[in-house]
């Protein structure tokens, strides 16, 4: 199933390589040139306590009002800081109808989805996963997806991350560190992409560390560009609050890296 939404598919060389840092700066990007903009995390785990006041729910979230399942030990108050964090690019009020929908599938624990879903006593659906893309298409210009973890971070007990990019058919922007040790991480990536057959938009190199010297980014960049064959389209300095233009040599606006998208979960057997 197919529409005029155009969607992208973030996905990053390992966790906390900032996948979610640089999808809230494309947001913004895309919002502030008057675009419609939505972001997506099918499946997030890793909660902190909410703050006070905060009317977040544990587990999975629903776009109707629904009291919390679970034993009163269950029915505490939970915060995703990664939906926190794509809500507030998108400009999404906590409580509203579009804030729930950034993600349907919540666990506490910061595992790999399933790993997480399974200390719950729950799985992940793939079923909601679809719904969630369908609701989404319906309603932006540009759909930012964001996977969880790497591209072969388990999804569920049989499927990766990978299985829901190449669902989702959309291109594949890949967020890699500026740090010693990317050049192997962001290969592996590309070549675990391209064995499936997935289009990428490009790379998007982020510097995780104040500290990491120019020299060792600037090398990085050109070996990865030279030895992978996909473009780095930016690289993104530590603590930037906007997303920087393309590089010089990129002929490619934002927009461009985006393309359309098939609202399909995989197939559970896959």
């Amino acid at each position: 199933m197919s529409s005029g939404c155009r969607a992208v598919f973030v996905t990053g060389t390992d966790t906390d390589a900032g996948k979610t840092y640089v999808s809230a700066l494309l947001v913004r990007h895309l919002r502030a040139a008057g675009h419609s903009v939505g972001a997506y995390k099918p499946v997030v785990s890793g909660a902190v306590p909410a703050p006070a006041g905060r009317n977040a729910r544990t587990g999975s979230i629903e776009p109707t009002d629904r009291p919390p399942e679970g034993t009163d030990d269950q029915r505490e108050r939970w915060a995703w800081p990664d939906v926190e964090i794509l809500r507030e690019a998108c400009g999404f009020e906590p409580a509203s109808e579009p804030a729930a929908w950034i993600s349907l599938q919540r666990f506490r624990e910061p595992l790999a989805p399933p790993m997480a879903a399974r200390q719950e006593g729950r799985s992940v659906c793939l079923q909601t996963i679809r719904r969630g893309l369908q609701w989404w298409l319906e309603r932006v210009e540009f759909l930012l997806i964001e996977g969880a973890g790497g591209l072969l971070c388990p999804l569920t007990e049989t499927l990766t991350v990978a299985d829901l990019a190449a669902s989702c058919a959309c291109p594949i922007l890949l967020v890699a560190r500026a740090e010693l040790g990317t050049i192997n991480h962001t290969l592996l990536t590309v070549a675990a992409a391209r064995q499936r057959r997935m289009s990428l938009a490009g790379i998007v190199v982020n510097q995780t560390d104040p500290n990491t010297p120019e020299a060792l980014v600037s090398a990085n960049v050109s070996e990865i560009e030279r030895r992978g064959g996909v473009p780095v389209l930016a690289v993104v300095r530590y603590g930037e609050t906007r997303l920087p233009p393309p590089r010089p040599n990129v002929t490619i606006r934002w927009e461009d890296a985006f393309g359309p998208l098939r609202a399909e979960a995989p197939a559970a057997g896959r």
